[in-house]
């Protein structure tokens, strides 16, 4: 039977055994740093203005914003969090492996492999793609990157087994502790889903690199990885750009309504891609925390300085990134101008009321600092500017921010947010 579990692994928590708890569900220390949890000890601070060019005048037109501040902005993601992507492969190409039905009739599945590179042994990544049987037009779908191979995400004993990395070493999986996602449950709202292993883009580990997409990007030669070099992060967006180019050859995919979520780290992969691949029509980055929609400048939570820990997730970001752990408030961009960069498309960011290390309020405050950009396009807001309650639905215009009563998860209510969401901005029915 499809259900919804607690839909993704809690990357962050995969470490709490090493972390001290100062109460159930909060680590007091990580990476041998202090955790602070108390609104009076955040501290004052300001936030650089996305609407401010770098020569001191304003933006007050969307042609300004689309032309000189949106591309100003994004270099400095790439310069000093991300690291710049590469652009689409030369020798990428698609082979289609399998096509045949599920779910009853429902939905028609398509397993597809995507070649990053002319030889096509080592560097590949797999898709499973399930679309409505029965659409007159072009399917919109749901873009999931997953932390479990394709096999181990849906409950459909058609697909094709893929390899994953288990400390250090690529092994076929015959079990998972994660539940499957309920596929139907989009295949009913008219809506196609598909997933993609980010394992299959690099691993997720310090030394990922060896063995990932990024080693085939390296200078030559080059005794290290430079201060702006791309991590891990930025490889797996890179991997969901080459899943929107197989989109856009697809006739039975209307690649103009291609919506992407994932949660945790990958939530900020996620945001990262729609920040700087526009071809993604929505974006709903999950409980993405530091490095994600949380503002780095409010002292609430996971830090810059843990999160870069050579100890923890380095390797995720740009060098350069770490080089701002103690001196957060000089960095020239923060989350809300990372948010801002994916207006006027609409984006969704869930949370959770109980899950303090990635700080919902400070992904709310992002949101709420992003806004004026996305008036700008004459896009509705949140239309609040106060903490909201765990439950409220009401915040889901152009930009939008959903927080359920838990922790650092995705739950089987967010998923019937998130199929409203994209129904109303995408204009979805079961005819179009």
């Amino acid at each position: 039977m499809n259900r919804f579990p607690l839909l993704y692994l809690i990357c962050t928590l995969l470490a709490l055994h090493s972390f001290a708890q100062s109460r159930p569900g909060r680590p007091a220390k990580v990476a041998n740093i202090d955790v602070n949890y108390e609104e009076e000890k955040v501290g004052a601070y300001s936030l650089p203005d996305p609407l401010l060019l770098n020569n001191g005048k304003r933006v007050t037109d969307t042609q300004t914003w689309i032309n000189q501040r949106r591309p100003e902005i994004l270099r400095l993601f790439e310069e000093y969090q991300f690291g710049k992507v590469p652009p689409k492969p030369a020798h990428l190409s698609f082979k289609v492996r399998e096509t045949g039905t599920a779910f009853g009739g429902k939905a028609v599945r398509k397993q597809v492999t995507v070649f990053f590179t002319e030889d096509s042994a080592d560097f590949k990544m797999d898709l499973l793609i399930y679309l409505p049987s029965h659409r007159a037009q072009p399917s919109p779908l749901l873009l999931t990157l997953s932390f479990v191979t394709n096999a181990m995400a849906v409950d459909d004993t058609a697909v094709i087994p893929g390899y994953a990395w288990v400390n250090g070493q690529r092994v076929l999986p015959t079990e998972s502790r994660f539940g499957k996602v309920n596929v139907e449950k989009f295949i009913d709202a008219g809506i196609g889903y598909a997933t993609v292993y980010y394992g299959d883009i690099e691993p997720d580990f310090k030394d990922g690199i060896k063995y990932g997409i990024r080693s085939r990007y390296l200078t030559p030669g080059s005794s290290g990885v430079a201060a702006n070099e791309w991590g891990a992060i930025s490889a797996w967006s890179w991997g969901l750009s080459r899943a929107m180019d197989y989109f856009e050859t697809d006739k039975d995919i209307d690649a103009t309504r291609i919506a992407i979520n994932s949660a945790s780290r990958l939530g900020k992969t996620v945001l990262w891609t729609g920040a700087r691949d526009q071809r993604f029509a929505l974006i709903i980055p999950s409980i993405s925390g530091e490095g994600g929609a949380a503002l780095s400048r409010r002292n609430y939570g996971e830090t810059i300085r843990m999160i870069t820990d050579s100890n923890r997730y380095f390797y995720q970001f740009a060098p350069n990134y770490h080089s701002f752990s103690d001196r957060v408030n000089e960095l020239p961009m923060d989350s809300h101008m990372l948010i801002a960069l994916v207006a006027p498309r609409p984006i969704l960011m869930q949370s959770g009321d109980q899950d303090f290390f990635s700080d919902p309020k400070g992904e709310f405050l992002a949101a709420v600092h992003a806004e004026p950009v996305f008036k700008l396009f004459g896009q509705k807001g949140l239309g609040r500017t106060s903490f909201p309650e765990a439950g409220d639905k009401s915040m889901q215009n152009t930009l939008g921010f959903y927080m359920h009563r838990g922790g650092h998860s995705v739950l089987p209510e967010d998923f019937d947010i998130f199929i409203q969401f994209m129904k109303k901005h995408l204009k979805i029915d079961h005819q179009n």
